[in-house]
């Protein structure tokens, strides 16, 4: 990024450093610059093309909405129809329709042209809009006041993403999908109406074992997410596997175990549906997996779907076994380095990429990975 043009970013807030709020809003925070390199860089990492070009002006912080679950449907892929739940017979439509939400009604103009419109609209007031901070979602009770960061019982939205992993089910037509913050993985889903909404019964607190799902707590002490849905923009298609291929190098020069692939999670234990004890018991019982989780050197690595932001790729999501969701927004090879150091390994948040998150807010602990 030249001088003149972080120099503007400065001025329309752009690259505004929210360490302060963040920390007084109990979240972990690093102040380790987010990239350790040079500038050029000297130590040979993947660089994305010049004409990647990356939305360096508008404030990040406040950029993702809040959701109650997140769910990435197995499909084996790395990008998919443009919009994945108006594909036909997939589980991402059958759980779209089933989930009851209303869809705002469709017009001739492509949604990237009108976000595009808006910044060039919005920019007429950015500099106020730096004075008096971005605004809060409605209704949503932010850490701190802070936009972008929530707790996940500030909604009840359900998203719906399709991942590259492949089910790991014997039946082709049942699909594994992964849950988050809830940080765990179901399998035997039907790719039907009835299989959806079967899912989403499932996924109620109140909802009882019985129906053939089978849900297990992830085997992984992280899960990130790389957006790579080239249909929805090609800068998302070009980040994602260069960041994919500098992740998994810097996690393996730390001594972690690095999947790209959904490990069978039978082969940890039995389905959390099979356990016999009171509700108290079961929740002791997840609580134990998790820590158990946490405490491995294994992280799992996909790519999905259209999460929002692709004018900040590459976008980037960290989950963790403790049910925070870190989101971040510009990263390259150069940052990942100080992605795995900080966050993955020390439970912080790195300010400059923050976009939002779910459940950052710790009271009293140093680090995400505190319990």
């Amino acid at each position: 990024m030249s001088t003149l043009r972080k120099l503007k970013a400065y001025i329309v807030g752009g690259v505004a450093d929210h360490g302060a709020e963040l920390k007084a809003a109990d979240i972990p925070v690093s102040d380790v610059d987010c990239r350790g390199c040079a500038n050029p860089c000297d130590e040979g990492h993947d660089e994305y093309p010049s004409r990647f070009d990356v939305d360096m002006e508008t404030q990040m912080l406040g950029s993702m909405k809040p959701y109650a679950a997140q769910l990435v449907i197995s499909t084996g892929k790395s990008d998919w129809e443009r919009e994945v739940t108006d594909a036909s017979g997939t589980l991402a439509a059958y759980l779209d329709s089933a989930r009851g939400e209303l869809k705002p009604p469709k017009d001739k103009m492509d949604k990237t042209d009108k976000m595009d419109k808006m910044d060039r609209m919005d920019k007429k007031d950015r500099k106020d809009r730096k004075d008096k901070g971005p605004k809060p979602a409605a209704g949503a009770d932010n850490a701190g006041g802070l936009p972008g960061v929530y707790k996940s019982t500030d909604s009840s939205k359900v998203t719906i993403l399709n991942g590259s992993h492949r089910t790991v089910c014997d039946d082709a037509t049942h699909e594994t999908v992964l849950v988050f913050p809830e940080y765990k993985v179901v399998t035997e889903v039907e790719r039907s109406e009835a299989g959806a909404k079967k899912f989403l019964h499932s996924l109620k607190a109140s909802a009882k074992g019985g129906d053939g799902l089978k849900s297990y707590v992830l085997p992984y002490s992280c899960v990130i997410m790389l957006c790579s849905h080239k249909r929805r923009d090609n800068r998302c298609a070009i980040a994602a596997p260069k960041l994919e291929h500098t992740f998994t190098a810097a996690l393996e020069r730390e001594g972690w175990e690095v999947h790209t692939q959904v490990e069978d999670p039978s082969l940890s234990g039995p389905p959390l549906e099979e356990f016999s004890g009171s509700e108290e018991e079961k929740h002791a019982e997840v609580e134990k997996r998790l820590k158990d989780a946490g405490e491995q050197k294994r992280v799992l690595i996909i790519r999905n779907s259209h999460m929002g932001g692709h004018k900040f790729a590459g976008n980037v999501i960290i989950n963790t076994p403790q049910g925070a969701c870190v989101w971040y927004g510009r990263v390259t090879p150069h940052e990942v380095d100080a992605v795995v150091k900080e966050t993955i390994m020390g439970g912080k948040v790195l300010p400059p990429l923050l976009r939002g998150g779910l459940n950052l807010s710790r009271p009293g602990h140093a680090s995400l990975h505190d319990w």
